[in-house]
């Protein structure tokens, strides 16, 4: 008796009198697109294609069928950490603006993600609370502050846009109080959150992932936190002046026509520095400066306003000391004459 295959190729399909075909093979492939890894896996909005392909005899030969085509988008998911880029403590000064902690935001998702940039400086386990001044967004990628430079972060106009498996550099800029004293720590945190929405790990947004498939949110939860801490170094000087009288007869009276030499000593104590210090002195009633005796450590200075550190204006000498490490002393002396 002569067997007979039947087969309907527009449903992809076909039925089989027993016994004729032993063995069908199912052959499985993926859609032919090639990609780089990354962090969260395939890109969302992706096309994951599958089709399946079957072969069997007839009397007339061998007939090959397709099965219909399974496609699956990829859906975007949520993640981003958020990472403190400084090897320690920030060291700033009492009355500091400005003090820059630097951080690093990555999109950890598999697709384009923007963020929403949030400071925090009331945290605990510190000794103070700074002011927040502002975020600001490292524009030429260099890790480091530039005034000027960097752009400015005003939440909802330029949320960070990021890649997948993109960071961008931020800093955290803050503002010291005056009153601080030194060895003060304060805790700042900044947290980035997906503008799509956060939630809870598999929280989904449907339709709002990248090629209309569906947002999910992953571990992090598509928001991240980092901590930095400042140090508050603060330095202070202490001024000491002293006199002593050589008259005119050799003796130590202060009388008319004797000379007084003025040595002040300027002590900077705590950490850090003090930066710009000028110290300014009157010179006495009563006395008249002897012209070309200013001096810083030992060195004789210049009366006029030049190149180097001292002037004499015609009532008072002047010596800017610069920026002075915790530490260190500066000495200058000056002569006047009694009258």
């Amino acid at each position: 008796m002569k067997r007979t295959a039947f087969y309907h190729s527009s449903h992809r399909s076909a039925f089989l009198r027993p016994g004729r075909l032993s063995v069908i093979t199912l052959l499985a492939s993926a859609a032919s697109i090639t990609q780089p890894a990354f962090a969260a896996g395939t890109l969302a909005g992706t096309n994951i294609e599958n089709i399946a392909t079957a072969s069997f005899d007839v009397g007339a030969g061998t007939v090959d069928i397709q099965s219909n085509a399974a496609v699956i988008l990829v859906d975007e998911l949520l993640d981003v950490t958020v990472t403190s880029s400084d090897p320690g403590d920030v060291a700033t000064t009492n009355g500091a603006t400005n003090a820059a902690l630097t951080y690093r935001v990555t999109n950890n998702g598999n697709g384009p993600e923007s963020y929403r940039l949030t400071p925090n400086v009331a945290n605990g386990g510190d000794d103070f609370d700074p002011v927040f001044a502002q975020i600001v967004i490292d524009a030429n990628n260099n890790n480091v502050y530039d005034p000027g430079v960097d752009t400015v972060y005003v939440a909802g106009t330029n949320d960070p846009l990021l890649a997948p498996d993109q960071g961008v550099t931020i800093f955290v800029l803050i503002n010291i109080p005056a009153t601080q004293t030194n060895g003060q720590r304060a805790n700042v945190s900044v947290t980035a959150a997906a503008t799509t929405g956060t939630g809870a790990p598999g929280t989904t947004f449907a339709g709002q992932g990248q090629g209309g498939g569906d947002a999910v949110v992953g571990t992090s939860g598509a928001d991240g936190e980092a901590n930095g801490f400042l140090r508050v170094d603060a330095a202070s000087v202490a001024l000491a002046k002293s006199a002593a009288v050589v008259d005119p007869f050799g003796g130590s009276n202060a009388v008319p026509g004797a000379t007084i030499t003025y040595t002040i000593t300027a002590t900077v104590s705590g950490a850090g520095s003090l930066t710009n210090l000028v110290v300014n002195d009157p010179i006495p009633a009563g006395t008249t400066y002897v012209a070309g005796s200013l001096a810083l450590q030992s060195t004789l200075l210049t009366d006029a306003a030049d190149a180097d550190a001292g002037n004499f204006n015609g009532s008072r000498i002047s010596v800017a000391l610069g920026n002075v490490p915790a530490g260190q002393t500066r000495t200058i002396t000056f002569r006047t004459v009694i009258q």
